[in-house]
């Protein structure tokens, strides 16, 4: 070719392949949108995920203050509140976005619009830099399928895009991944012309573009912190990428001058953006903006700065080159054990990070579904996950990180040993936590159009190009040039590629890409139920609060109360009904035993739900609390997902596991059905048994059922009438339950000692069920009876609640029935009723 018209022909080359990768965004964001007509409902309201409520929650305090935001929630994890572990970045985009485009004062339809749309244009925007990353990790060939491949990716990665997932996962993916690019940009320039301090001392043009893709690098290392505090480990991902490629340069005698001053630059921008950030009442917590984040900024400085005196030390002493990576070895183990013997508590929090990432989890957060690792699934390794996010792309990206290692042995292209290091680490990751599978996209992307690209150069596309590129200079001769030169092995190929690569990952996408993932109706039924008939708890959903002073609690007006629930919902409970529950999806407030059976079981609601008694359960509420006379909760909600499925998360997060299910002989072998230890649960007896007999917990709502055969009620309540005797019938009873913690209203009387006392009550719910309420107890005289149940309805500024007995009560004994009402007040003051 011309050298004069080869400008021209790589921006021709270079407008294709953007046109090309711009056909993949739109496959990507119609992906992400296709279920867009299920998730706005009627009344404006938007079916938002779970989490993307909380940040939904933060944007609308945002707004309502801005450009303040919380970094303190009391609304959450009642009594204590909870410190924002959020990044504040996402959050101002939705914000921002949201004040642009709606003039300044953006309605809250639009809001939800925008926070609903937002993941999926951010998931689709990722195949850009997934395009530039594979250009100049080979050729444009292989940005361009790994861009397709990305955009069609399934999995985690593509769960997190999608529409109403409105989370800082998929600003993650982005910021982490537009990190790794400027980064590779800023290596291969800088190393390209060999950058060197005099260069920047003597204001040499050349060294303006290395310098300027090291400063964006640190701005999007700064962007990807500032959405997840735990971004610190691609800055590990960086460091020792940078051992490796110094050790190599050393041994190979060459100046990484290059990689100081880009190391040292990147790091330096980012910590420049991330400070204003940093509270430093947080400590050196890695969940947190604080010193955390400062040292590790500092530390990777100091290791770049350290390498370089290293390398130039050694290279005046002519010392053996081998000798390099043993030192720096050596002084990493060195610098581990001073800092244990200097900061315990910072040693402690390093390695703590390291082993909370790589290392499998057991007990409760083994039952945490993103915690768990993508290999093993009930301690038994498999690899359906590993299909379910990656499909065919997993095991083609290990083929060509093999493929990649060879390549850097023979070419040592610093790009190449920045990616393969990044993908090894990431491995590594999502073998200790399946939730690395959005990261962990990028790279199997990546990686599969490297296999492809060089699965293609083999069947001679490489010389395809250079014929196209010298014989065709117009669109008109580009149908002559094909029908000449393409082959029968060219189309073999692309097609055994497409089949084989893109198809696999195509299919599941479509599958994982027909619904969103946002709250069900069963529970909008009944947190709108709760917003609108339970007393305000007498906080200001919009206002910012203040963190109280460390060691002290938020001073909470009299008015507040908890819900609780099991954690999965505590975002909902927050955002929705806009009450305060005692547990969140951030694993807060679950209680439980953390290392053995031995330990205590701290108070939360893995204890309460798993109580063996009403009184036992009662007393976890108390000792929530750090008033001894106050419950932590008013209300409890359950729902039939926690009554079955979810009932062994609460056991494993107590780490006694044992007795709740066991072992029958039926006609089609031994199964294990829910025991008498269930049964005896506090969650069975709330969801199973609908409260009945207990004192002071009393179903005041619940939503519709699900469709007969959906869930697994019937079949807990036909075990129980099979094993235990019982008499429940089998019928579906409301997914969601609602009960409230009443003091109860005493009934006495007096019977002739040795007679069995019954009290009885008919109660109708909201959805027209009936069930029967009872107690029964035998005399010594007298007997008394603690009940829940009004039979004279709500008053105001209380619940107002809709099931309720059918009418008086009914005590039996003998041949005597009596009639006993009972009214509210009694029920809330814990009044006492003689007969």
């Amino acid at each position: 070719m011309n050298n004069a018209r080869l400008p021209l022909a790589r921006v021709k080359d270079d407008l294709t392949s953007l046109f090309i990768v711009s056909i993949s965004f739109i496959i990507a964001l119609w992906i992400r949108i296709r279920p867009a007509e299920s998730v706005f409902l009627p009344n404006g309201f938007v079916r938002f995920s779970n989490d993307a409520l909380a940040h939904m929650r933060m944007v609308e305090v945002l707004l309502h203050n801005y450009p303040h935001g919380m970094f303190y929630n009391p609304l959450t994890v009642y009594p204590y509140g909870s410190h924002i572990h959020f990044g504040p970045l996402f959050d101002h985009m939705i914000a921002l976005t949201a004040l642009a485009i709606g003039l300044g004062n953006p309605s809250t339809e639009l809001v939800n619009v925008i926070g609903a749309y937002f993941p999926a244009v951010m998931g689709a925007l990722i195949v850009f830099p997934v395009y530039f990353l594979g250009k100049h990790l080979k050729d444009r060939k292989t940005g361009v399928i790994a861009a397709f491949l990305i955009a069609i990716g399934s999995g985690q990665f593509l769960n997190r895009s999608m529409i109403i997932f409105t989370d800082h996962h998929v600003a993650e993916s982005l910021f982490s991944t537009l990190f790794i690019l400027f980064f590779m940009l800023s290596v291969i320039e800088a190393n390209r012309i060999k950058l060197n301090i005099k260069m920047i001392q003597h204001k040499e043009n050349h060294a303006v573009k290395p310098i300027l893709y090291a400063a964006l690098a640190g701005l999007m290392y700064a962007a990807f912190q500032l959405s997840w505090p735990g971004a610190p480990l691609f800055g590990m991902i960086i460091v020792i990428f940078a051992v490796i490629q110094y050790s190599v340069d050393h041994l190979n005698g060459k100046s990484t001058d290059y990689l100081g001053i880009v190391g040292i630059i990147t790091f330096l921008v980012g910590l420049i953006f991330v400070s204003p950030f940093i509270r430093s009442e947080m400590g050196i917590s890695p969940y947190f903006y604080s010193w955390f984040h400062v040292l590790t900024a500092f530390a990777a400085v100091l290791a770049f700065v350290y390498m370089s005196i290293v390398h130039k030390e050694m290279d005046k002493r002519h010392l053996k080159p081998i000798y390099y990576p043993l030192v720096l070895l050596a002084t990493a183990a060195i610098a581990l054990i001073l800092l244990r013997v200097a900061s315990p508590s910072s040693y402690y929090t390093i390695t703590s990070v390291l082993v909370g990432i790589f290392q499998i989890h057991t007990g409760g957060m083994a039952t945490v579904g993103e915690a768990s690792s993508i290999f093993y699934r009930g301690g038994a390794f498999t690899l359906s996950s590993v299909w379910y996010n990656f499909a065919m792309g997993f095991f083609i990206s290990i083929i060509a990180m093999f493929m990649l290692a060879f390549s850097i042995k023979k070419d040592k292209k610093p790009e190449e040993t920045l990616v393969l290091v990044w993908t090894f680490i990431l491995l590594l990751a999502i073998y200790g936590q399946n939730r690395f599978a959005y990261y962990y996209a990028i790279n199997v992307a990546l990686l599969s159009g490297y296999f492809a690209a060089k699965v293609l150069d083999l069947v001679g596309w490489k010389k395809l190009e250079a014929a196209y590129h010298e014989k065709v200079h117009s669109v008109g001769e580009l149908p002559h040039f094909l029908s000449k030169n393409i082959k029968a092995g060219h189309v073999l190929t692309i097609f055994l590629l497409l089949l084989l690569v893109a198809y696999p990952s195509y299919s599941l996408a479509m599958q994982q890409s027909q619904y969103a993932s946002g709250t069900n109706g069963y529970w909008l039924d009944s947190l709108f139920w709760m917003e609108a008939n339970t007393p305000d708890p007498g906080i200001d959903f919009l206002q910012i609060y203040d963190a109280p002073p460390r060691g002290e609690l938020f001073d909470y007006p009299d008015t507040a109360y908890g819900v609780m629930s099991w954690w999965d919902y505590g975002h909902e409970i927050e955002a929705i009904a806009r009450r305060l529950p005692n547990a969140n999806p951030f694993q807060a407030g679950i209680g439980g035993r953390s290392t053995s059976i031995d330990e205590e079981n701290r108070p939360g609601a893995a204890p309460f739900f798993t109580a063996p008694s009403e009184e036992e359960a009662t007393a976890v509420l108390n000792a929530i609390h750090p008033d001894p006379d106050k419950a932590a909760a008013r209300y409890i909600i359950s729902d039939v997902e926690m009554a079955t499925g979810k009932f062994y998360a609460m056991t494993a997060w107590t780490l006694d596991t044992e007795g709740y299910y066991v072992s029958v002989q039926t006609d089609s072998g031994s199964q294990y059905v829910p025991g008498q230890r269930y049964y005896n649960s506090m969650e069975a007896r709330l969801h199973i048994f609908d409260g009945n007999g207990l004192q002071q917990y009393r179903l005041v709502h619940e939503s519709p059922a699900a469709p007969a055969g959906h869930t697994s009620e019937t079949g807990y309540k036909n075990v129980y009438n099979v094993l235990f005797g019982g008499n429940l019938p089998l019928t579906d009873s409301g997914y969601v339950k609602t009960f409230e913690y009443v003091e109860g209203a005493t009934i006495t009387g007096t019977a002739p000692a040795g007679e069995t006392v019954t009290i009885s009550n008919t109660i109708q719910t909201n959805q027209g069920r009936s069930f029967t309420y009872s107690q029964s107890a035998t005399s010594d005289g007298t007997y008394s009876f603690t009940v829940p149940y009004s039979t004279e309805g709500p008053i105001p500024g209380e619940t107002q609640f809709t099931v309720r007995p059918t009418g008086a009560y009914t005590i039996s004994y003998g041949e005597v029935t009596q009639q006993v009402s009972v009214g509210e007040r009694a029920v809330l003051d814990g009044n006492v009723i003689e007969v």
